[in-house]
């Protein structure tokens, strides 16, 4: 559970004591780095939170560097320009090129306090900001009074007071990694990364970068792990890791280290795994699908989260919590649940879960008019969301808007049945519209859809 790391990168000594024992006195991590070999090297050796980068050094300038991050990863942290000669033109090209700030020498104590504090901050908020843009809401606690949600919270404020391996397991939509942030933000690591990795995505083959990184070209890519170190590194579906992948994680957690793809030196962890899982995992091991070795390691501590349907109490808190989302997130008009509406909602058998709930609440302030959301406009809705029905074009599409606005509405949500209807299958989907894959694939990004959810 480290203090943030911050890289100095400067040719002069004194600069280079000066800005480090600053940097300590306020609880930073601090390594420093005389020239561009020895950045890149410090770099190999781990990745930093925040880089001071000096422009003039004698073997390679910091444009140069920052040049070469930016054809790899791109900059592996928030990057802060340091020089006494600096030009607008340099500036800029620092900005153009990827860095956060540029500060001019000699440099201001108070003002390189903040701008640190500050570039910090802003990667936090944009990491946190990618992981809600792409698949859930900021949801301080998970919401719900019923007696099992009450009992689950409680379950995760202890579990977080320790440091230990966590298991989560429950259905698809169920709200396991809703948790998994929430235990995040009840533990010590909770000023440090939470990393989503999601194993089902991501081809076997390249598991091992993803959660190792790699050294190729001399351009580094960090792994999960590196990425989430001090924090929380989540791993969803875990049960869909191969073998191999699976044996080198244990072994790379069982050490403290590791070896990126392509690398020579070790790289030391510090990170809390919480894994999830939809299957039973003893099962997995019988059939010889998941190491028994991994299976105990992480099932020190696990948490069952309950289908939506052994908590229907919550389902008006929830539809209340997400209209309130989407209205200040998304601008919305607000809409609210008749109480017939309400009634039919909890006796409805929500395979999908809670994210089932959050579609369809989305679906009904979109494509609805009026103030009130009724029983019959629900289950129009939920027709054509794919459980049967046929439904007439004024239901799926505001006329009294713009032409652009309602074919949006409209692509939305039929692409969105569509890829209900294909279980997240692209390329089946893509036969059925009559679209190339890499257009599909672009269309959906750009309508803010998430592929994985309906997998």
């Amino acid at each position: 559970m480290s203090s943030p790391y911050i890289l100095v990168v400067d040719d002069e000594p004194d600069i280079r004591t000066l800005v480090k024992e600053i940097l300590e006195d306020e609880d930073f991590e601090v390594t420093t780095a005389e020239d561009g070999a020895s950045a890149r090297q410090a770099l190999r050796d781990r990745r930093p939170d925040l880089v001071l980068l000096d422009i003039w050094m004698p073997d390679v300038d910091g444009i140069t560097l920052l040049k070469e991050w930016e054809e790899g990863d791109g900059p592996p942290s928030p990057v802060i320009m340091m020089s006494g000669h600096g030009t607008v033109e340099t500036a800029v090209e620092a900005t153009r090129l990827g860095a956060y700030d540029f500060l001019e020498k000699p440099l201001s104590l108070a003002k390189l306090l903040l701008t640190v504090e500050r570039a910090l901050e802003a990667d936090k908020l944009q990491r946190e900001n990618v992981g809600l843009r792409r698949r859930v809401p900021s949801i301080q606690e998970p919401i719900g009074k019923s007696a099992a949600m009450q009992r689950l919270r409680e379950q995760v404020k202890r579990i977080a007071q320790h440091d230990t391996w966590v298991l989560i397991t429950g259905e698809a939509g169920s709200g396991r990694e809703t948790f998994a942030r929430y235990l995040h933000s009840q533990s010590a690591r909770r000023e440090r990364p939470f990393v989503d990795m999601g194993v089902s995505s991501i081809n076997p083959e390249n598991a091992a970068r993803e959660l190792f990184g790699s050294e190729e070209d001399g351009h580094i890519h960090y792994g999960s792990l590196e990425q989430a170190s001090g924090g929380t590194l989540f791993l969803d579906e875990v049960a869909d890791m191969d073998l191999d992948a699976q044996g080198q994680l244990l072994g790379a957690l069982d050490t403290g280290s590791f070896l990126r793809i392509g690398g020579t030196e070790p790289v030391k962890i510090d990170v809390r795994i919480v894994a999830a899982t939809k299957r039973n995992l003893e099962e997995e091991v019988q059939a010889g699908r998941f190491r028994e070795d991994l299976f105990y390691h992480l099932y020190v501590v696990p948490l069952h989260i309950p289908t939506l349907k052994e908590h229907h109490e919550d389902i008006p808190d929830l539809l209340s919590y997400y209209v309130d989302h989407f209205v200040s997130q998304d601008k919305l008009p607000y809409r609210r649940f008749s109480m017939a509406a309400q009634n039919f909602l909890r006796n409805y058998t929500w395979p999908g879960n809670v994210r089932e709930l959050k579609n369809l609440v989305q679906r009904l302030l979109i494509l609805g008019a009026g103030d009130a959301i009724t029983q019959e406009e629900i289950e129009a809705a939920m027709g054509v969301g794919g459980l049967g029905g046929e439904v007439e074009l004024e239901s799926l599409v505001s006329f009294d808007q713009p032409l652009r606005h309602a074919r949006e509405q409209f692509e939305k949500s039929y692409l969105e049945y569509q890829l209900d209807k294909h279980t997240g299958n692209v390329s089946k989907m893509a036969q059925e519209v009559g679209m190339e894959r890499t257009h599909l694939y672009r269309k959906l990004r750009s309508l803010g859809i998430e592929i994985k959810d309906r997998r």
